[in-house]
């Protein structure tokens, strides 16, 4: 079955609860509640399971900047991983709400891209925008996957 516009919704505003769910875990319980939660966002919302994912990450740098693994992946949204020394946990800084605002996207059968703005609120009312590109496959049970997703903060000339 193709993708439909509603799927891409749908997937985009998974991955925001799943975003405001790693960070409502970690002020409850800390790093050890919330890398479960952030385990099965990604277990949930990305198709690490059909290879590696093309993922770059908005603030990600150096010989780390591309997150193709799942383990890369967590690190981002979580942080606390020696590994990845650089990365402060995405994930965690403590969102609240996300809209997404569609700048194209483009279907073809069981694959589909996105591209637009990605608006996330944190607890203290601060907003932050993203420019996200992301890109679907539908694996065998017909669950809609991220296998790209590039990240990127406004150009501020």
């Amino acid at each position: 079955m193709p993708i439909t516009t509603d799927e891409l919704a749908a997937a985009r505003n998974a991955w925001g609860e799943g975003l405001i769910a790693i960070s409502k875990a970690y002020e409850e319980g800390g790093i050890d509640a919330a890398r479960p939660v952030a385990e099965n966002v990604l277990n949930a919302a990305y198709g690490y399971n059909l290879g590696p994912v093309l993922f770059k990450p908005t603030m990600a740098s150096g010989e780390q900047t591309f997150r193709p693994t799942q383990h890369g992946a967590l690190a981002y949204f979580v942080g606390h991983d020696a590994e990845y020394p650089l990365d402060g946990g995405f994930g965690i800084k403590g969102w609240r709400a996300m809209k997404s605002e569609t700048s194209a996207s483009f279907v073809e059968g069981d694959v589909a891209m996105w591209m637009g703005k990605v608006i996330l609120t944190d607890k203290d009312g601060n907003v932050t925008q993203v420019d996200k590109s992301f890109g679907y496959k539908k694996d065998a049970e017909g669950t809609l996957r991220i296998v790209l997703h590039h990240s990127s903060l406004p150009y501020q000339p």
